[in-house]
């Protein structure tokens, strides 16, 4: 017996034909069921055990592995056993059949019908029937777990019997530091997912004092208890309906890490500690929580505590009117599930559900308090899972936020969006947390109330207490993972696109003037800055996202607008800059209710011509490709598609994090993401990020020289010579054969390896990389391009993988994947303050008391502003700095107190109104003074650090004064 409570299989055993283990299955069968082994024809070679493994293969490629081994299969009238499954405690007859099960593990399978000495490196069997393969690598052969994906891509035929979809659970590809998975061989669309543990809230596996960073896959996942529970609890096939086209696909789901990690911790708690726990479970946006969701309430229905069911019913809250298809459909399709979900819609289904024995009970949001009332008056008797999903908050009308906030209490500003996770913590808040209930609350990004509601008290050494999550899976590892896009790489504030166009424009190889002009006209032309604005947005989208063939050519983009008013003209003006282009996409506007525009009351329907429930489905279809959105869409969102985004609302804290990662959900094709912002700027994005988000990179304005610097001490290191790139870029496009690519790659490897010493292979392949990440995000937002940088980038991509890793690389895995070495070395002290930032992020607590402005407010003179404006942006080149400090200090303040509704909101002692009117003043007073100082116009409307100050100062200089 191997390891891990696994014997050892014969590779001799293994039937190719029919893709299992022959020998070991007729064991199986002969031992615990031996009347069949006649009927079966498993005693000898026959016409009848033939026609027996024809029929149990065709059942597999039906309905796959799991099922099988979950219910056997019918043959002839006779039913057999495949697999049985995990006994409950104390069933003696149930424990003996599970002991019976046979665990195979086979080196060198010979798997292929057509190429008989092809050899995969592992299969694990259950009774004879495979349900993992593996192929293995290991650093002492300097092969990665990257080179068993590619085995597995270019060498592994999906038509062979045990590659088949469904044949297997999984598909393992692993080295001695890391672990990937696919449920599905596709040849190279083959996509693998990492299965890692996690390391230092990043991606990768910890050190193992007791041997390698991966055998946790082989004692704690595979392990032979552990197996069990993914066949009987996880793994599965849905079938999923195409509403518009009635075409049905079949995909196998099987859990990450992170999820089969929170969902047994969680079920291992509940069986220790019983009802009345809280948890917080903090997973990153994309990281599939409605899996593990579905996961978690099955499993919960039969857990156990002090040898009882720890709860008598789970009650799943979403904001989604109806839960999600996937998430239903995979709660039913376990074992003895199906009959016990009901949705609860109205009031007293609670009720009605416990009396009719539903386990699981699936209710909104609006109808939570009544469920609560219920739980805490008539079932006091009984125990409850409560489990919170927090996914998609925003696709609700206005109506049912408005009947959310009155049952919760919620009172709020009309600028402060409330939140699905603000109104289920403002109902729970109401009412006491009760003692048999558990909560089990599932957010990405946790307020300060929700941490304190559900997190675990830890105690601080200043002997305060503070919360933690139970359970995190950080957007940093998602990221680093390939489970989400980084939203964050290619973040750019228009006043950087301005910069960049403007540091190159005199270069005679580019022509940056179409978009420079687009970009003055949307500054100096503010009555067409929504035009203007919206053409920049198209030619971007068209040129730099369509042409470039991003997301392989299915990119989408979104237009985030502050208002239903600036979303219906934003809607027209794309609408009329996409005609002018002469292109065949449209866009699609979404926003809640009616709306009066132009006299004309409309509806995102009557705008759209098709109804309002389609716009999900519509905006996967050509033409539609840009999505303009007021508020619906920004959070919750969930479409792979979508590559780009150009902001024109004012973000921050959790909201902007929400809408930004829109963006971030992956896709097999998806390289990158855009995001083009005319209303924030680098840094207020950042803090938003900082406490979600454990280190956070942001592409701000990239020297469009370093390019040319890179390439010059690139070709100064002799590894290659520019008729080697010529002549590599000419075969490449040509589309010859990759051994004579691979000719010429080798020969500048072999340079590499020579040539260079260690500390030069670092700096060359660190130089290489920072190449070309910085050429495709500048090719991503500059409307221009260079052929010996194009060539560069084609031969540098194909032959930075080919190099091999220098010692020093090892020392910290990715950093020179996401460092740039020489701005490291400019910037040492901003590289620092980041890796200080690399640390858990610290919210404050609730406020204890009110806020607001006080009643004497702090008066300035304008000598302070002078000085507080000298010390901020003195740096600024200003036209006519002493004019701008005058227009500041004297012209500004006037025309702002001379306002009539800011005079009456100080008339009427109301500072909190009347620091909204100052503001609101003084952006008026900003735009009567744009023909005269658009560069201060300008600074106002572009640097958001320059806004708030201005905005600062002028009220403190003339609150008061005036009324």
């Amino acid at each position: 017996m191997t390891a891990g409570g696994w014997n050892e299989g014969r590779a001799a055993d293994f039937d190719a034909s029919y893709a299992l283990d022959l020998t070991e299955f007729a064991a199986f069968i002969a031992a615990t069921q031996p009347s069949l082994v006649e009927p079966l024809g498993l005693g000898e070679e026959s016409p009848t055990r033939h026609k027996f493994l024809a029929r149990l293969q065709g059942e597999i490629t039906k309905r796959g592995i799991v099922h099988l081994l979950r219910n056997g299969v019918e043959h002839l009238g006779n039913h057999v056993d495949l697999y049985y499954p995990t006994p409950t405690d104390g069933n003696a007859d149930a424990a003996a059949k599970f002991a019976a099960n046979r665990y195979t593990i086979t080196r060198q399978v010979h798997h292929s019908i057509s190429k008989p000495g092809d050899a995969i490196d592992l299969v694990a069997s259950v009774n004879g029937l495979p349900v993992f393969t593996f192929e293995l690598k290991n650093s002492i052969t300097k092969q990665t777990v990257d080179d068993a994906v590619q085995q597995y891509q270019r060498d592994r035929d999906p038509r062979d019997p045990l590659f088949g979809f469904g044949r297997t659970i999984a598909h393992f590809a692993l080295d001695d530091q890391r672990v990937k998975f696919s449920t599905q061989l596709k040849g190279k669309a083959s996509w693998f997912l990492p299965f890692d543990q996690g390391y230092n809230d990043g991606a990768g596996n910890p050190p193992n004092p007791m041997g390698i960073q991966t055998d946790y896959l082989w004692r704690r996942i595979i392990a032979p208890k552990s197996l069990a529970g993914i066949i009987e609890n996880y793994a599965q096939i849905v079938e999923e309906r195409n509403p518009r086209t009635g075409k049905k696909t079949r995909k196998a789901i099987f859990p990450r890490y992170h999820q089969l990690d929170v969902v047994r911790k969680l079920l291992a708690d509940v069986a220790a500690n019983g009802a009345g726990q809280r948890y917080l479970i903090q997973h990153s946006a994309g990281s599939g929580k409605s899996n593990s969701i579905a996961w978690l309430t099955h499993q919960l229905t039969e857990t156990t505590h002090g040898g009882k069911i720890a709860f008598d019913s789970i009650i799943v809250v979403t904001d989604r009117i109806i839960l999600d298809n996937q998430l239903t459909q995979t709660i039913k399709s376990f074992l003895q599930v199906g009959s016990t979900v009901m949705h609860a819609d109205r009031s007293g289904d609670l009720r009605r559900a416990i009396t009719a024995g539903k386990k699981i009970i699936i209710t909104t949001v609006q109808k939570f308090p009544y469920i609560l009332d219920d739980i805490g008056t008539e079932h006091r008797d009984r125990t409850f899972a409560i489990i919170i999903d927090e996914a998609h908050s925003s696709q609700g009308t206005k109506t049912s936020a408005a009947v959310s906030r009155a049952l919760a209490g919620i009172e709020s500003a009309d600028d402060e969006e409330v939140t699905f996770e603000d109104e289920i913590n403002a109902i729970i808040e109401g009412k006491k947390m009760l003692s048999n209930a558990s909560y089990f609350a599932f957010t990405a990004t946790p307020k300060n109330k929700t941490l304190q509601m559900f997190g675990n008290p830890v105690a601080r050494l200043d002997g305060s207490i503070g919360y933690e999550p139970f359970h995190s899976y950080t957007m940093k590892q998602a990221i680093q993972e390939g489970f989400i896009m980084d939203v964050l790489a290619n973040y750019t504030p228009v006043g950087s696109y301005y910069r960049l166009m403007k540091t190159v424009a005199d270069d005679p190889e580019f022509d940056a003037k179409r978009a420079s002009k687009k970009l003055r006209a949307y500054v100096e032309g503010n009555e067409h800055a929504i035009a203007q604005k919206s053409a920049i947005m198209v030619e971007h989208f068209l040129d730099q996202v369509i042409a470039k063939q991003k997301v392989g050519g299915q990119a989408r983009a979104m237009i985030v607008t502050s208002s239903i008013d600036r979303c219906i003209q934003y809607f027209h003006a794309v609408r009329d800059a996409l005609a002018e282009r002469k292109s065949p996409y449209k866009a699609v506007v979404a926003f809640s209710g009616e709306h009066e525009y132009l006299g004309d009351n409309v509806t995102e329907a009557s705008l759209n011509g098709f109804p309002s429930r389609a716009i999900a489905e519509k905006i996967q279809q050509d033409p539609f490709r840009i999505l303009v959105v007021a508020n619906k869409f920004q959070t919750g969102y969930d479409e792979p598609l979508l590559h780009t985004m150009y902001v024109d609302k004012t973000l921050s804290d959790v909201l902007a994090v929400q809408t930004l990662s829109r963006l971030n959900r992956a896709h097999p094709a998806k390289r990158d993401t855009f995001v083009l912002d005319f209303a924030n700027d680098a840094e207020a994005i950042k803090r938003a990020f900082d406490p979600y988000y454990r280190t956070t990179v942001l592409s701000q304005e990239t020297d469009a020289n370093k390019l040319h610097d890179l390439i010059n001490d690139l070709d100064g290191f002799g590894v290659y010579t520019t008729e080697q790139v010529d002549e590599f870029v000419e075969r490449y496009l040509a589309g010859v054969d990759v051994a004579e690519l691979y000719s010429i790659l080798d020969a500048s490897v072999t340079e590499y390896s020579e040539l260079l010493d260690e500390e030069d292979q670092v700096k060359f392949k660190g130089d290489a990389k920072a190449f070309l990440r910085t050429y495709n995000f500048l090719s991503t937002v500059l409307p221009y391009g260079s052929v010996e940088w194009e060539k560069r980038s084609i031969f540098l991509d194909n032959l930075v993988p080919r190099l091999p890793a220098p010692r020093e690389e090892d020392l910290s895995f990715g950093i020179l994947e996401n460092i740039d070495l020489e701005s490291y070395r400019a910037e040492k002290a901003v590289a620092m303050q980041i890796v200080l930032e690399d640390e858990d992020g610290v919210l404050e607590p609730v406020p204890a008391t009110g806020g607001g402005l006080g009643s004497d407010p702090e008066l300035e003179r304008l000598s302070a502003i002078v000085k507080s404006f000298n010390e901020h942006f003195g740096n600024i080149d200003w036209e006519d700095a002493d004019r701008i400090q005058q227009r500041i200090t004297e012209e500004i303040p006037r025309l702002v107190s001379q306002d009539e509704a800011y005079r009456n909101a100080q008339a009427n002692n109301d500072p909190t109104n009347a620091r909204v009117e100052s503001d609101r003043a003084l952006s008026k007073a900003m735009f009567s003074l744009i023909a005269d100082e658009t560069q201060l116009f300008k600074a106002f409307q572009d640097n958001e650090s320059f806004k708030h100050w201005l905005e600062e100062a002028v009220f403190r200089a003339t609150y008061k004064k005036s009324a």
